[in-house]
Order: structure tokens, then C-alpha cells, then sequence
């Protein structure tokens, strides 16, 4: 059974920084393509970045590139979003995800439960 739990969201003044994490079972996060996802009230889900599975690229969206970092722990099994000059247009609930293939092509299959961001101006 392939579980995701992520967590560390938080309220943060703009500027600020989080760390969330993202952690994995079932399934072999660096193996398969994995990311990070968001959505605020009203909006439709947007991608936030993307690691493809066996070294594969790391891509970002254009409005976090450059402020949020993507990264995975293969030793715990644990995917991190670092965020960093917050903005109060990153306010959304974050949704860590993971494929069943090596390539982002073949889609996210499994969701954590979402961790709530919110940055006040």
C-alpha cells in the first residue's frame, strides 16, 4: 500500500521561509517521478515542480523558480520543499504526489493528504 504524508506547512509573514516534508511508503520515491503540488481556494491545482524517478530532471513552475527548492532523501524515503521568499500568492494547500513510472510522462497515480501554506503580506 503506497502511502504519502506530508506535513510543515504553516502562517508566515511574507519574505519568510517553510520546509515541507513529504513522507513515502510503499514505493521507492527515487525511483519514479515525484512532486509537488498546490491549490487554492477556487483555483485549479497547480504543479509546483517535478523530479523525474532515476535521476531524471527537476523542473519548477515559473512562479516558484528560483525561490523553491525540490529535493529528495532516498536513505528516509522523504520528498522536501524548501520555500523561500514567500509570497501571499503561494498561499494554497500543498499536495506532495508520486507516479508509478520513472517518467513524468505517465502521470501522478498517488497524493498525500495536503498541508495548508499560508503567507501574509
Amino acid at each position: 500500500q503506497v502511502q504519502l504524508v506530508d506535513s510543515g506547512g504553516g502562517s508566515v509573514q511574507a519574505g519568510g521561509s517553510l520546509r515541507l516534508s513529504c513522507a513515502v511508503s510503499g514505493i521507492t520515491v527515487s525511483r519514479i517521478c515525484v512532486g509537488w503540488f498546490r491549490q487554492a481556494p477556487g483555483k485549479e491545482r497547480e504543479e509546483v515542480a517535478r523530479i523525474g524517478g532515476d535521476g531524471g530532471s527537476t523542473l519548477y513552475a515559473d512562479s516558484v523558480k528560483g525561490r523553491f527548492t525540490f529535493s529528495i532523501d532516498s536513505a528516509a524515503n522523504t520528498l522536501y520543499l524548501q520555500m523561500e521568499s514567500l509570497k501571499p500568492e503561494d498561499t494554497a494547500m500543498y499536495y506532495c504526489a508520486a507516479g508509478a513510472r520513472a517518467y513524468c510522462t505517465a502521470g501522478f497515480s498517488y497524493w498525500g493528504q495536503g498541508t495548508q501554506v499560508t503567507v501574509s503580506s
